[in-house]
Protein backbone atom coordinates (compact mmCIF):
# COMPACT_ATOMS: atom_id res chain seq x y z
CA UNK A 1 0.00 0.00 0.00
CA UNK A 2 2.84 2.40 0.84
CA UNK A 3 4.40 1.74 -2.57
CA UNK A 4 1.07 2.66 -4.20
CA UNK A 5 1.26 6.08 -2.53
CA UNK A 6 4.97 6.78 -2.96
CA UNK A 7 5.18 6.39 -6.77
CA UNK A 8 2.35 8.83 -7.66
CA UNK A 9 3.59 11.32 -5.04
CA UNK A 10 7.11 11.16 -6.46
CA UNK A 11 5.83 11.73 -10.01
CA UNK A 12 3.74 14.70 -8.83
CA UNK A 13 6.73 16.23 -7.02
CA UNK A 14 9.01 15.91 -10.06
CA UNK A 15 6.32 17.43 -12.31
CA UNK A 16 5.83 20.35 -9.92
CA UNK A 17 9.58 20.98 -9.74
CA UNK A 18 9.82 20.92 -13.52
CA UNK A 19 7.04 23.48 -13.86
CA UNK A 20 8.59 25.63 -11.13
CA UNK A 21 11.67 26.01 -13.32
CA UNK A 22 9.59 27.65 -16.03
CA UNK A 23 9.42 31.07 -14.39
CA UNK A 24 10.97 33.71 -16.63
CA UNK A 25 13.19 36.79 -16.47
CA UNK A 26 12.85 37.33 -20.19
CA UNK A 27 13.10 40.64 -22.00
CA UNK A 28 10.20 39.68 -24.25
CA UNK A 29 7.90 37.64 -21.98
CA UNK A 30 5.40 39.46 -19.80
CA UNK A 31 3.24 38.11 -16.97
CA UNK A 32 -0.47 38.82 -16.94
CA UNK A 33 -0.01 41.44 -14.22
CA UNK A 34 2.68 43.23 -16.30
CA UNK A 35 0.50 43.51 -19.41
CA UNK A 36 -1.27 46.80 -20.11
CA UNK A 37 0.82 48.70 -17.55
CA UNK A 38 2.55 51.99 -18.25
CA UNK A 39 6.33 51.65 -18.41
CA UNK A 40 8.98 54.36 -18.46
CA UNK A 41 11.16 54.20 -21.57
CA UNK A 42 14.75 55.45 -21.60
CA UNK A 43 17.11 55.20 -24.56
CA UNK A 44 20.76 54.32 -24.31
CA UNK A 45 23.76 52.45 -25.68
CA UNK A 46 25.01 49.11 -24.40
CA UNK A 47 28.47 49.50 -22.85
CA UNK A 48 29.05 45.83 -22.01
CA UNK A 49 27.36 42.45 -21.92
CA UNK A 50 28.60 39.77 -19.51
CA UNK A 51 27.35 36.21 -19.24
CA UNK A 52 25.54 35.51 -15.96
CA UNK A 53 23.28 32.86 -14.47
CA UNK A 54 19.96 33.36 -12.71
CA UNK A 55 19.64 30.83 -9.91
CA UNK A 56 16.35 28.99 -9.47
CA UNK A 57 14.09 29.93 -6.57
CA UNK A 58 13.45 27.58 -3.68
CA UNK A 59 9.88 26.78 -2.73
CA UNK A 60 9.74 25.52 0.86
CA UNK A 61 6.68 23.40 0.04
CA UNK A 62 8.64 21.43 -2.55
CA UNK A 63 11.48 20.94 -0.07
CA UNK A 64 8.96 19.74 2.52
CA UNK A 65 7.45 17.38 -0.04
CA UNK A 66 10.88 15.98 -0.88
CA UNK A 67 11.58 15.48 2.82
CA UNK A 68 8.24 13.70 3.28
CA UNK A 69 8.87 11.38 0.33
CA UNK A 70 12.41 10.71 1.54
CA UNK A 71 11.06 9.92 4.99
CA UNK A 72 8.48 7.51 3.56
CA UNK A 73 11.07 5.77 1.44
CA UNK A 74 13.57 5.63 4.32
CA UNK A 75 11.02 4.16 6.71
CA UNK A 76 10.92 1.02 4.54
CA UNK A 77 14.50 0.25 5.62
CA UNK A 78 14.67 -2.17 8.53
CA UNK A 79 12.16 -2.66 11.32
CA UNK A 80 11.61 -0.83 14.60
CA UNK A 81 14.51 1.50 15.39
CA UNK A 82 16.05 0.88 11.96
CA UNK A 83 12.86 2.08 10.27
CA UNK A 84 12.80 5.23 12.42
CA UNK A 85 16.46 5.97 11.66
CA UNK A 86 15.85 5.28 7.96
CA UNK A 87 12.90 7.70 7.98
CA UNK A 88 15.00 10.45 9.56
CA UNK A 89 17.93 9.98 7.18
CA UNK A 90 15.54 9.66 4.22
CA UNK A 91 13.77 12.89 5.18
CA UNK A 92 17.06 14.79 5.48
CA UNK A 93 18.35 13.46 2.17
CA UNK A 94 14.99 14.00 0.42
CA UNK A 95 14.77 17.61 1.59
CA UNK A 96 18.38 18.37 0.68
CA UNK A 97 18.06 16.74 -2.75
CA UNK A 98 14.84 18.61 -3.53
CA UNK A 99 16.41 21.89 -2.43
CA UNK A 100 19.43 21.33 -4.70
CA UNK A 101 17.22 20.23 -7.61
CA UNK A 102 15.15 23.41 -7.38
CA UNK A 103 18.26 25.59 -7.61
CA UNK A 104 19.66 23.67 -10.59
CA UNK A 105 16.43 23.06 -12.48
CA UNK A 106 15.29 26.67 -12.26
CA UNK A 107 18.62 28.18 -13.30
CA UNK A 108 18.66 30.24 -16.47
CA UNK A 109 21.39 31.59 -18.71
CA UNK A 110 21.43 35.37 -18.42
CA UNK A 111 23.20 38.56 -19.42
CA UNK A 112 24.38 41.37 -17.16
CA UNK A 113 23.85 44.34 -19.44
CA UNK A 114 25.45 47.71 -18.67
CA UNK A 115 23.78 50.61 -20.46
CA UNK A 116 24.89 54.24 -20.77
CA UNK A 117 21.59 56.10 -20.89
CA UNK A 118 21.23 59.19 -23.06
CA UNK A 119 20.70 61.16 -19.82
CA UNK A 120 24.31 60.31 -18.83
CA UNK A 121 23.37 57.81 -16.11
CA UNK A 122 24.85 54.29 -16.29
CA UNK A 123 22.73 51.31 -15.22
CA UNK A 124 23.07 47.54 -15.16
CA UNK A 125 20.29 44.98 -15.57
CA UNK A 126 20.47 41.18 -15.39
CA UNK A 127 17.94 39.42 -17.60
CA UNK A 128 17.42 36.08 -19.32
CA UNK A 129 19.69 35.57 -22.34
CA UNK A 130 16.85 35.12 -24.81
CA UNK A 131 17.16 38.43 -26.68
CA UNK A 132 20.36 39.16 -28.63
CA UNK A 133 22.12 42.16 -27.05
CA UNK A 134 25.66 43.31 -27.87
CA UNK A 135 28.04 46.14 -26.96
CA UNK A 136 27.44 49.32 -28.95
CA UNK A 137 23.81 48.44 -29.62
CA UNK A 138 21.15 51.14 -29.20
CA UNK A 139 18.48 49.94 -26.78
CA UNK A 140 15.35 50.87 -24.91
CA UNK A 141 15.33 50.37 -21.14
CA UNK A 142 11.79 49.66 -19.95
CA UNK A 143 11.11 50.29 -16.27
CA UNK A 144 7.97 49.63 -14.27
CA UNK A 145 5.27 46.99 -14.30
CA UNK A 146 7.26 44.85 -11.88
CA UNK A 147 10.34 44.26 -14.02
CA UNK A 148 12.99 46.33 -15.77
CA UNK A 149 14.32 45.07 -19.10
CA UNK A 150 16.62 45.98 -21.96
CA UNK A 151 15.33 45.52 -25.51
CA UNK A 152 16.88 46.41 -28.87
CA UNK A 153 15.66 49.59 -30.53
Amino acid sequence: MLNTFVKPALVATVAALTLAGCASNSASLYTTSQAQRVQTVELGTVVSVQNARIQGDNNPLYTLGGAALGGLAGSNVGKGTGAAAGAIVGALLGGAATNAAQKNMGGQAAYEITVQLDTGRTISIVQQADTPISSGMRVRVLSGGGADRVVPL
